[in-house]
Formats: C-alpha cells, structure tokens, sequence
C-alpha cells in the first residue's frame, strides 16, 4: 500500500532560486537525470549534465534549452564504468569550473545480465557504488571550496531486499541481477551516512533518495513480465517528473530542515531498512571502496 499511498502525494513545489550555483547530475540525458537537470536550470543554476553517450547528452541539452528559457546547461562525458574516464571528467571540471554547490549522483544500471566495468568490477556495484564513491572523492574538494554543498545519492527501496556480500562483491560465486542490484542500492545509503560523518564539519552535506518506482531507461533489463508483476501488485509507476522531486526537494530545502546522511522517500525524511543504519557496515564498506579503488580516503 505504501507504493499506492506514495504514488499520490500532493505534487510538491518550492519556489528557491538556485541563481549563482553550480550543479551536476549523472546521467541527466534522460528519465529522472534529465528532470532534476531541467528543474534546477529553471531555478537559475548552471548545471552539467554528466553523462556516458554524448550524443544522448547534446540532445538532452537542447531539449532542456528550448524548454526552459536562458537554461544554462553543458554536456561532459563521464562514463561511471571506467575509472580513467571519471578521472578525466574530474580533470575538465576543475579546469572549466569555480564552484560546486551540487553533485547529484543519479546514474545507474538495474537488474543485469552479469557484465564487470573497464576496471574488473560487478557492473550494477561498480557504476552504481564504486563509480559514485570515486566521482565524489575526487569532487570533494571542489565542493569544500563551494560550501555549504550537497552531494545526493539517488538509491531505491530496493535497498531493504541488500546485504553487501563482502566475500563476493562481483557476484562471481554467486551471481543474481536483482540481489546485485540491491546490494548497491544499500551500499548508497551506507555511503552516504558515512560521507555524512566525514563531511559535515566542511559544510557538505549528504542524503541518499528513494525517488519511487519510475519506468526509464535503467528498466530495460526487466522483462515484460515482471513488469506485469510490479504493477499487479500495486507498484504504479510515477511520471519521470515526479521522480525527480524528492532529488529536487534536498537539493532546494533549507538545510536546518534536513539530516545529513538522512534517507528520504517522497520529499520528506523516511527510514531505511536496518542494514542501511548500521555504522559498522557503512565504515567497512568505505574502507573496502577505496581499498579497491586504490585510494586513501580518511
């Protein structure tokens, strides 16, 4: 009943201006990306659309530029599959960019045939988690320079069905797309409520969103009959538009209003399942990330 209840929440607004910010959202070239893009450029922000297919990238800018009048919005190329290229992109904003005030880590891959990144990693746990954690790492102090800032990690309900399986975090023993899927989704909100703790004295903040269920480009990989299934079961899908608004509602509300590190549903604060509050999980899961991303990350 809660996917039902959820589905028709009054439509949420907010009138704050983001004039003189800086953001940027993975893979906004299409689904809940692209409205979170359009929504923060129609509040006056600049907003870098982060995305792996270019052409996709500089479509999705035109549109949002004929959409929104004097939008202000660029396309750089970031693939969250491979580490060279999150470096790369890491480069060009420091090169082309003073300020960061909001890092939207919204891309992702569902429910997969098993695949591994450029890297050697799971594809659902390296581009959902590993290319998030890095992409952040490297944007930490960009942001820093910025704040206060807020970095947003877009997770999923999903996460209630994760355990972050430590002894195979590639799936290579045991391999199932919908458990790897929420085996990174929980590791979104882990990470987030420890890049909370580490953060928070530099004024960035953090929240991790469940944006509901949204029929985009990150379903194809779900056959038709489970689809069938999700909405028999009451699981209707929302409007790419409303997707976005809980994205939209912790990258605009006032910050005394929100938890950092917090979990949020439906544009308010929301509990995530046990496992995503346990802080021993979270710190093992920050120290094994950048053990295998080969970085020091205190």
């Amino acid at each position: 009943m809660q996917a039902v209840r959820s589905l028709f929440i009054s439509q949420w607004s907010s009138d704050v201006s983001l004039e003189g910010k800086t953001a940027i959202v993975t893979g906004a070239n299409v689904g809940i990306g692209k409205e979170t893009a359009k929504d923060l450029a129609s509040r006056g922000a600049r907003v870098i659309l982060a995305c792996r297919d270019m052409a996709k990238a500089e479509q999705a800018v035109r549109d949002i530029m004929r959409e929104v009048e004097g939008a202000r919005v660029v396309a750089k190329q970031l693939d969250l599959a491979d580490t060279k290229s999150i470096c790369q992109f890491a480069e060009n904003v420091y090169n082309s960019e003073k300020y960061l005030h909001f890092l939207i880590n919204n891309a992702g891959v569902a429910i997969c045939p098993h695949a591994t990144t450029v890297d050697g990693y799971e594809l659902q746990f390296g581009v959902n988690h590993l290319g998030h954690f890095f992409l952040t790492f490297l944007l930490l102090d960009l942001l820093k320079h910025s704040a206060p800032a807020r970095v947003i990690n877009l997770s999923s309900s999903a996460h209630a069905m994760g355990r972050i399986h430590f002894e195979d975090l590639s799936g290579e023993k045991d391999y199932h797309p919908v458990r790897a899927y929420a085996q990174s989704k929980l590791a979104n909100v882990l990470f987030t409520r420890e890049l909370a703790k580490r953060t928070e004295a530099f004024g960035v903040t953090t929240y991790s969103v469940d944006p509901g269920v949204v029929n985009t480009e990150i379903t194809r990989h779900i056959g038709r009959p489970l689809l069938d299934v999700i909405k028999t079961m009451g699981m209707l899908f929302r409007t790419r538009q409303r997707g976005a608004y809980t994205t939209v509602y912790c990258t605009v509300t006032p910050e005394h209003l929100l938890h950092t590190g917090g979990y949020y549903r439906d544009c308010a604060s929301a509990k995530s399942c046990r496992a995503g509050q346990d802080d021993g999980i979270a710190s093992k899961l920050w120290a094994v990330s950048c053990h295998l991303l080969g970085i020091c990350w205190r």
